[in-house]
């Protein structure tokens, strides 16, 4: 059976793979799954139809049969462990590599999202000026920690998995901010994800919803 993931009819980064259906769509091709993609607008996630699927009314969601998934380390655990290529076989090394979903979505996702608003939807606040130098600084903190773990390894525990692929996903959302330019080997760690062919192939499709016509 196919899977049908739901994506932005009009995603507000305009393509740029950081919608969170891209890391849905990386996981899919990194196994090798064939998937159908339903386009959802912004009205459109909160009719009765979809927060029967999403709660949250947010996307992206996953169905699969009666199976039905929201939020995307759910969607990535899913995926790992129904299909090969993104959990390692020995056990110690693929609880390791679930612990770097965790990671990246609770430890490392939460300071960067925090910088996005107080970039995009903050920016005209009488305080915006005296809070985002800090908001900057606890990226910093958790970029300095991650940057020592990896040091010069190509991924963050041997061969390439399901964490590397939430990190890479998560740390994307630093490019334009010029932080993630601060640490080399977090910028070239985050360059080895983009390469993947499944990366690529995720990012064209997403990017095909939103290019301008």
């Amino acid at each position: 059976m196919i899977p049908t993931i739901t994506a932005f009819e009009r995603s507000p980064d305009g393509g740029k793979g950081l919608a969170r259906d891209t890391r849905v769509r990386w996981a899919l091709e990194e196994v090798g799954q064939p998937y159908e993609v339903r386009l959802v607008s912004f009205a459109g996630m909160k009719a009765p139809d979809h927060l029967a699927i999403h709660p949250f009314g947010q996307i992206p969601t996953y169905e699969e049969g009666s199976l039905c998934l929201f939020e995307t380390g759910s969607i990535v655990l899913h995926l790992a462990e129904r299909h090969a290529g993104l959990l390692p076989g020995d056990h110690d090394a693929r609880a390791r590599a679930i612990t770097w979903m965790f990671a990246a979505l609770n430890t490392v996702e939460p300071p960067i999202l925090d910088l996005t608003t107080a970039r995009i939807f903050e920016a005209d606040k009488p305080w915006s000026e005296e809070r985002l130098p800090l908001v900057k600084d606890r990226v910093r903190a958790r970029l300095d920690q991650l940057s020592a773990y990896l040091g010069a390894a190509e991924w963050l525990d041997g061969a390439f998995s399901a964490g590397d692929l939430l990190m890479v996903s998560v740390l994307l959302r630093l490019r334009m901010s010029g932080i993630l330019d601060e640490y080399q080997n977090l910028a070239a760690y985050v360059a080895r994800g983009e390469a993947r062919p499944a990366y690529i192939r995720a990012f064209a499709a997403q990017f095909a919803v939103n290019a301008p016509s």
